[in-house]
């Protein structure tokens, strides 16, 4: 009897070894490396594959014609926005999440809504029963004809079920319980999800069917299984948020379709995820009145402008080395400023504890939230409030200059549809005919001290 030859696999980014490692040479990562069975390949198949006959040749990109298949709509504008305007026929797109974040409720919800629209959808699960689904549905109130549920995780099954169905979109969840009869290795790992997702592709591109992808993410809040993975589908969505939070922000990190800057928010409520046509409006309604360390923050999401409340507390430190906790906003980011605010402004804060927040539980890496970050912790560190109709917006350079940033003629228009008095901008970005076609007044400033001036009024 012939031995079983097996490998080790890096199930980060598929690094191929034929002993056991502690450590991947590739990704560097700690303990990833699970044993699998190695495929043999026939040398029938090497020749067909070598030998064999393409039917596909070789073609002049002036001889081809390009067929522009119209987006369709998933009747969820927030989703439609980060899709860059719909869905493209024959797309694979890939969401990824933390668990229980909402993806297969977020699906679910697509797919009730693109059914009702006539088109056929196929919800294929791996991880749920018939009746699971149904109660979901029913809890959302989805009841359509077009959609199939199909609790299935055979590849082989599933592609009979697809040629039979004929769906014009298909959801896939997940990719990491989908097991193919062809390999012997277990669900989960690289070569079943390489395999997996290669076969939704070529199943999405030849038969011109939408596919939504639902893929697991690691403890590091990367997708789970190997970097190959994102590389082979058309879009990358990241579903983010607290688990714990209502708020819920879906973002595209590659998009062949469309750009990847654009931000969709939603609430998770009893019914489902709602959209929030308005974010600024409910992120900073319930800001407290006459509170030192709160600021209004404009920041820009893709082509969004929208409206923050920035929270800091410094209080005197208990231990030798003052912590500087923060939520929402990069931690080294925070560092730099408060290396600004000591040298260059003289704000003493080499003994005080700083903790920053973005109410909300959301995460901006936008340098335009540093002037809020800076004026934060001068009020706390003061005492002194800021004045609850002023917003900010602002870069803060290592000199402590404010320097320019985008979008500020949209960031102005959001502050005066809502009701703000002032607005604290930096000097580069303002123009004179400003005065004249806004109400709101606009403050331009050119240096961390002038800013502070202009918040704290001293």
């Amino acid at each position: 009897m012939a031995k079983i030859k097996t490998r080790y696999v890096c199930q980060i980014c598929g690094y191929v070894n034929p002993k056991w490692l502690g450590k991947c040479p590739e990704c560097l990562k700690w303990n990833t490396f699970v044993e699998e069975v190695e495929e043999k390949v026939s040398s029938k198949t090497v020749s067909t594959v070598t030998g064999g006959k393409s039917s596909s040749k070789p073609v002049k990109i002036n001889s081809i014609i390009s067929n522009k298949e119209e987006r369709f709509s998933t009747n969820i504008p927030e989703l439609d926005r980060v899709l860059g305007g719909g869905i493209v026929p024959g797309s694979l797109i890939l969401v990824g999440g933390d668990p229980g974040i909402g993806k297969s409720t977020l699906l679910l919800q697509v797919s009730s809504n693109i059914s009702e629209s006539g088109k056929k959808v196929l919800y294929i699960t791996g991880e749920e029963s018939e009746n699971q689904i149904k109660m979901r549905a029913s809890r959302l109130n989805i009841n359509s004809e077009n959609l199939y549920i199909y609790t299935e995780n055979n590849l082989a099954s599933i592609e009979l079920q697809i040629a039979d169905i004929k769906p014009d979109v298909m959801i896939v969840d997940s990719i990491q319980t989908m097991v193919s009869p062809e390999i012997s290795s277990a669900p989960g790992t690289v070569s079943q999800i390489k395999e997996g997702t290669s076969k939704f592709m070529k199943i999405s591109k030849k038969n011109s069917i939408s596919t939504f992808i639902v893929g697991h993410v690691t403890k590091e809040g990367s997708l789970a299984g190997p970097r190959l993975l994102e590389h082979m589908v058309d879009t990358v969505l990241y579903f983010e948020g607290e688990r714990y939070n209502s708020y819920r922000l879906l973002r595209a990190v590659k998009n062949r379709f469309g750009s990847t800057n654009e931000l969709g928010v939603f609430e998770m409520k009893n019914r489902g995820l709602v959209e929030l046509e308005n974010p600024s409006k409910v992120l900073i309604s319930e800001k407290p009145e006459n509170v030192s360390g709160s600021v209004i923050v404009s920041t820009v999401e893709g082509t969004r402008s929208m409206l923050l409340e920035l929270q800091a507390l410094v209080a005197p430190t208990n231990f030798g080395y003052p912590r500087r906790t923060t939520t929402g906003v990069d931690n080294n980011r925070v560092a730099l400023i408060l290396a600004v605010l000591e040298k260059v402004v003289g704000i003493q804060i080499q003994n005080q504890d700083v903790f920053i927040n973005i109410v909300g539980g959301l995460k901006i890496n936008e340098p335009s939230m540093d002037l809020g970050i800076a004026l934060s912790v001068a009020s706390s560190f003061r005492n002194i409030p800021i004045d609850s109709g002023i917003v900010v917006t602002g870069e803060v350079g290592l000199t402590g200059e404010i320097r320019t940033v985008s979008f500020i003629e949209k960031r102005i228009t959001e502050c005066e549809k809502l009701g703000f008095n002032k607005i604290i901008i930096p000097k580069g970005n303002y123009s004179k005919k400003f005065d004249k076609d806004y109400s709101i007044e606009i403050i331009p400033v050119t240096n961390l001290r002038q800013s502070i001036s202009e918040a704290l009024g001293r």
